[in-house]
């Protein structure tokens, strides 16, 4: 029987919905960036959209995964922690240079 807690390449093949939780403590760092982006910036940044983008486009990274059973596949759901964050900035800084 398959793990739906852990990273499972099988059943990413069955995945037709993806979910994204922030942890409470990067949710409000987030908020309090995403304040300052946009008086810098002037429009309206979406930082959780952009990591959510990033971490559902590599779930092999993510800390917390969970695949819950739909009619016809899986929802990926990833919880977004400050660990997630730290090693996706350290993976794009790496695959820059």
């Amino acid at each position: 029987m398959a793990n739906y807690k852990k990273f499972d390449p099988r059943l990413e093949s069955l995945v037709i919905e993806t979910r994204t939780v922030f942890d409470p403590e990067v949710e409000s760092e987030i908020r309090q960036f995403d304040e300052q982006l946009d008086s810098k910036i002037g429009h309206d940044v979406d930082t959780h959209r952009n990591l959510s983008a990033l971490i559902h486009s590599q779930p092999q990274l993510a800390t917390q995964i969970l695949y819950e059973r739909a009619h016809t596949g899986f929802t990926r759901e990833i919880t977004v922690t400050r660990e997630d964050v730290e090693r996706l900035f350290s993976e794009l800084t790496s695959a820059s240079r």
